[in-house]
């Protein structure tokens, strides 16, 4: 409605008040609107003729009217016009309307603050639920980032992890969950937290993500088969069954080897020592929550200082090309970065450059790391008999290296656990065992044979002379476990180093 000789207030905000319970006549009153006319012939003085302080906010308007912007129970706004010069005066059918008016406006307005609401709620729960962004391993150095999609998107279900393992490795995990909004965050938050715990139990590859996978198809069983009326029902999966993609590869710096697999993931990059990129050549699975199909792994050797680039789909996928062509743009933004030479927690800012949030289709998600090895002067490894003799001269060969690492105050403990775990190995497994000692941020002690049980802490009665040994070891260690093998099982032990 158009106002002659004033610009208009057209939306006054205030403080916002919230009406709780069922509509009251006092809630219904304050959503009226309210209709003033003959302002010229009213006193502007207090008294009940007097002019209302919206209605004479224009200076020569003969009328006005107002009404509250009201939604879902909630006052947070007034929408006010005048009319002044030789126009009609305002009626109650033009009160009618403008009430119609803010009754629609104010839906619109509060769906919009509700739905910023929930996509801060997302990014700062995303955000919260990935690990930090830069993080240094014996391993390697890495550098993650994630720019959520635009506010016509959504926030996606995003997330990358570095997990430490045992022997010095790192697991490097990048995903990416169908659908947008809080159902794809929390479904993230649930997978990560899945992969952190297999990954504990040093799985190879391929194992670990068909557990997972074993995971989605379950949670999205439960969420076809739960009742709507429950009050306690849970997320459920967005996207259909084939919910999220996940890539989960393990690099080695003793071995200067790398082996991953994909559930649908795209395959990560490779940034040579001399420069060149390549792609990893994987055999991709299906989508996790499809079920019932193996995952490829794949192995290769990267030399020291190589980076590797994981990302999601988000960066190669922008609506611009097919994906290979986003693949080329990809390896052009990691040659131009100069992901060699300079800190990676720099790097990947340049490499997503030209990418703000705000104009995203889709999240994206960068991890970056740069390969370390563990020098042959920080391992040391010995082959020994399947005899009981060999325990004592397994305790003087470590007692020697550890003299010669300068880790003196690890001797006694060190001694102990090794005692242990090689006469745990040959007294049960039988056959030749493998001692390592590698040293890197912490001092790892590992005995390997060809059994395949697994041992287990108990509680040894009073009355027994034996089964204290793992729980000796498992005091002495800041963490100790056991992994399978492709010839049996290895047993690991890891102690942190004495301050320098």
């Amino acid at each position: 409605m158009a106002v002659a000789g004033a610009e208009p207030d057209v939306l006054r905000t205030g403080t916002t008040t919230r009406f709780a319970g069922p509509p009251s006549a006092s809630a219904e009153r304050a959503c009226r609107g309210e209709l003033v006319t003959g302002l010229g012939d009213r006193p502007a003085q207090s008294g009940d003729d007097a002019v209302p302080e919206w209605a004479g906010a224009v200076p020569g308007a003969h009328s006005a009217m107002t009404a509250p912007l009201c939604a879902r129970g909630i006052r947070f706004g007034r929408l006010t016009l005048w009319r002044s010069g030789d126009s009609a005066p305002l009626e109650d059918d033009d009160l009618a309307l403008l009430e119609e008016i803010a009754a629609r406006a104010a839906v619109a307005v509060d769906n919009a603050r509700r739905y910023t609401k929930e996509r801060r709620t997302a990014v700062g729960l995303q955000r919260s639920l990935l690990p930090p962004a830069t993080s240094e391993k014996p391993a390697v150095e890495a550098a993650g980032l994630y720019l959520p999609a635009d506010a016509d998107s959504g926030v996606g279900g995003d997330w990358f992890d570095v997990i430490p393992l045992s022997s010095a490795r790192v697991a490097l995990v990048v995903g990416d969950v169908a659908g947008h909004g809080l159902h794809a965050t929390a479904m993230m938050g649930r997978l990560r937290s899945a992969v952190r715990a297999m990954a504990d139990l040093e799985l190879e590859p391929e194992e670990l993500l068909a557990h997972v996978d074993d995971m989605v198809v379950q949670v999205a069983s439960e969420a076809e088969s739960e009742d709507p009326d429950d009050g306690d029902a849970g997320i459920a999966l967005p996207g259909g069954p084939a919910g999220a993609t996940c890539l989960y590869a393990v690099y080695d710096p003793v071995a200067r080897t790398c082996v991953m697999a994909s559930a649908g993931h795209p395959p990560p990059a490779v940034v040579g020592p001399d420069g060149t990129v390549e792609y990893v050549e994987l055999s991709p699975g299906p989508p996790l929550g499809v079920g019932g199909w193996p995952f490829e792994p794949v192995e290769f050797d990267l030399p020291p200082g190589s980076v590797l680039a994981l990302y999601t789909d988000g960066l190669i996928e922008r609506g611009e090309g097919d994906v290979d062509e986003g693949m080329r743009d990809l390896a052009e933004r990691l040659q131009r970065s100069d992901v060699l030479g300079r800190p990676l927690r720099q790097a990947r800012h340049d490499i997503v450059e030209g990418l703000p949030p705000g104009r995203l289709r889709d999240d994206v998600t960068l991890l970056l790391a740069r390969t370390r090895v563990v020098d042959t002067g920080s391992l040391a490894t010995w082959l020994l008999d399947a005899d009981p003799a060999v325990v004592a001269d397994a305790r003087h060969l470590v007692l020697a290296q550890l003299t010669a690492w300068d880790l003196d105050e690890l001797a006694f403990s060190t001694e102990l656990i090794v005692s242990e775990l090689v006469t745990n190995a040959i007294r049960h497994a039988g056959g030749p065992v493998r001692l390592r000692l590698i040293r890197a941020d912490t001092l790892t002690c590992e005995v390997s044979d060809s059994s395949n049980t697994q041992p287990r802490m108990r509680r040894a009665r009073n009355s027994e002379e034996g089964g204290r040994g793992l729980y000796i070891v498992a005091q002495l260690s800041h963490r100790w476990g056991s992994r399978y093998t492709m010839g049996g099982k290895t047993v690991w032990s890891e102690q942190n180093l004495p301050l320098a």
